[in-house]
């Protein structure tokens, strides 16, 4: 135990001498001696913390440093060994988490207050002098700091491959992907003790919705920046990607700067982005939905945490119909099938029955599910109507999209065992009767414009539709 003691005094005293030498470290970036400190640093925490089976957890001032050093590694290295050793300890060590029931005892959510968090969340105002002063001297991320994070990474993406192949961008890209792991940890706790309990004061004290609510950030341009990022980010393997081109110029680019490991990193670490931006949006869904239910129950009150905002599905349906170039993008990457399936219905409602529900109505109409939708293609004329707005590429691109966002939805049984489901995208309605309703819907638009393409989507949603028709 003796020994424990001096051992964690003496990686406090490297912490320390790691912080304090930060400026140095800056002014000589090849210093092959200040990164095998860090390196030598980073293995003794995971070796004291994480290796063993009842590791104690390390001290704020060792995660701070650890954190300081993903975001300022000018080495593929550290910044590697860096995001990997803070998703360790976020694992081995929750902050936030559901107890065990015991007896009559109903589970509770533990919040463990001392630890460290990534986040520093507060709705009170800086003075801009102030707010200068605390971001030199501390390594934390408030809410502005976190939305120029993901403004950096979007100007990035919409960069070329060769102007991408940057330590930094990747730096960047992990940094973002474990502050999402750390707000899921958060979040799903506490949503899932709130949908027990129903008690909106535990999801309201959640960090997604403190950052969220903050005075420092504009809410919606945050979420629109988030929708954009994902699309520019996933550009390369969303149907625009240029490998041969993309293989010159990291070829090149790599043997200028010597970044072959970079070049080899960049393309799954940008996937893994888009999929943690896209778990970010879905999270603020998430959100938005309860806090709905909350308001409909009257359990919130006048506090700006839970004042009204424009729900993430209204900025991101906006979006995509003000900006249609980038529905093909966000509807090919975005996975998640029922809030996929929620933004199609309500994208396509605006065009076919716009009358039956108003964008803030609390309950769903008749016309508001998926097989309410496809109806309002059961006649030419009205089929026509449709197309004459959106036009007939991207119908089928919705209809296709939609259908199978809802098989998916179907196979993993979702329809039958998920009350959390947004009802008014999931109804009663069989499979079969959704896939007779999809072909019928393909049919009308053939009639309507004969030389009409079936995209592959749309072939491929047919021949689905068709498989489970024949099964009669």
């Amino acid at each position: 135990m003796e020994k424990g003691r001096i051992n964690r005094g003496c990686m406090e005293a490297n912490t320390l001498a790691i912080i304090d030498s930060s400026a140095e470290f800056h002014n000589h970036k090849d210093s092959q001696e200040a990164k095998d400190d860090r390196i030598d640093f980073l293995e003794a925490v995971r070796t004291a913390s994480v290796v063993p089976e009842n590791g104690t957890p390390p001290t704020k001032k060792m995660v701070d440093a650890v954190f300081t050093i993903l975001r300022a590694g000018e080495s593929l290295e550290l910044i590697m060994s860096s995001y990997e050793l803070l998703n360790e300890i976020e694992m081995h060590f929750p902050r936030v988490y559901i107890s065990e029931s015991s007896g009559n005892a109903p589970r509770e959510l533990v919040v463990v207050k001392e630890a460290w968090l990534p986040f520093m969340v507060s709705l009170d105002v800086m003075s801009s002098e102030k707010e200068t002063d605390r971001r030199k001297s501390c390594p934390l991320l408030d809410p502005n700091g976190f939305h120029e994070l993901i403004l950096g990474l979007a100007e990035m993406a919409y960069k070329t491959a060769s102007q991408r192949l940057d330590t930094k961008f990747l730096g960047n890209m992990l940094l973002f992907q474990y502050l999402v792991n750390v707000l899921e940890g958060d979040f799903v706790p506490h949503i899932n003790m709130y949908k027990e309990s129903l008690n909106w004061n535990i999801l309201r004290e959640c960090t997604l919705n403190m950052l969220l609510a903050s005075r420092r950030i504009n809410y919606k341009v945050l979420m629109k920046d988030c929708l954009y990022t994902i699309c520019a980010l996933c550009q390369d393997y969303a149907g625009n990607y240029n490998e041969s081109e993309c293989s010159e110029t990291s070829s090149e680019k790599s043997s200028e700067n010597h970044n072959t490991d970079v070049a080899i990193a960049l393309f799954e670490v940008q996937r893994a982005t888009c999929m943690a931006m896209q778990k970010l949006l879905i999270m603020s869904m998430e959100l938005d939905m309860s806090k709905q239910q909350a308001h409909m129950l009257c359990l919130t009150n006048r506090s700006r945490s839970d004042g009204v905002r424009t729900p993430v599905v209204e900025i991101v349906l906006d979006e995509l119909t003000y900006h249609r170039n980038i529905l093909p993008t966000f509807l090919q990457v975005f996975n998640d099938p029922k809030w996929k399936l929620e933004i199609i219905v309500q994208y396509l409602l605006k065009y076919t029955k716009p009358s039956v529900r108003t964008r803030r109505s609390n309950g769903p109409s008749e016309n508001s599910t998926f097989l309410g939708v496809l109806k309002s293609f059961s006649d030419s004329s009205s089929s026509r109507n449709i197309i004459k707005k959106l036009g007939v590429e991207v119908v089928q691109l919705l209809l296709a999209h939609a259908f199978l966002a809802y098989m998916s939805m179907a196979s993993q049984q979702h329809l039958a065992a998920m009350p959390d489901c947004n009802e008014a995208v999931l109804d009663s309605s069989s499979v079969v009767e959704i896939s007779k309703s999809v072909a019928a819907a393909f049919n009308s638009l053939r009639e309507v414009d004969e030389k009409i393409q079936i995209s592959t989507l749309g072939k491929e949603a047919l021949f689905t539709a068709a498989i489970i028709i024949s099964t009669l």
